[in-house]
């Protein structure tokens, strides 16, 4: 059960970095029309739009990245407290 939760938390932290790496790639112009770019939106933007449509940007910021890495830092805290509680 160890390796379960070990591999649900690296999947958590690889997808918190994606999200990471997409945000950073606004600030270079055409680096999300790249293929990685696009193959990296289709992994991240159904995730962040769900927040997206709860917290709309402000002008030119846009807040639900940030509050879409705190759900999966939660999500990750979750996750050990559920693990140590029923598992080890």
């Amino acid at each position: 059960m160890y390796e379960l939760y070990r591999i649900l938390n690296s999947a958590l932290t690889i997808y918190n970095f994606a999200i990471i790496i997409y945000i950073f790639m606004s600030w270079f112009p055409g680096a999300r029309e790249s293929s990685f770019g696009l193959m990296l939106g289709k992994i991240v933007e159904p995730y962040l739009d769900v927040f997206r449509r709860i917290i709309p940007p402000l002008g030119m910021i846009d807040f639900s990245p940030i509050v879409a890495i705190f759900v999966l830092y939660l999500a990750r805290i979750g996750l050990l407290e559920f693990f140590e509680m029923f598992l080890f």
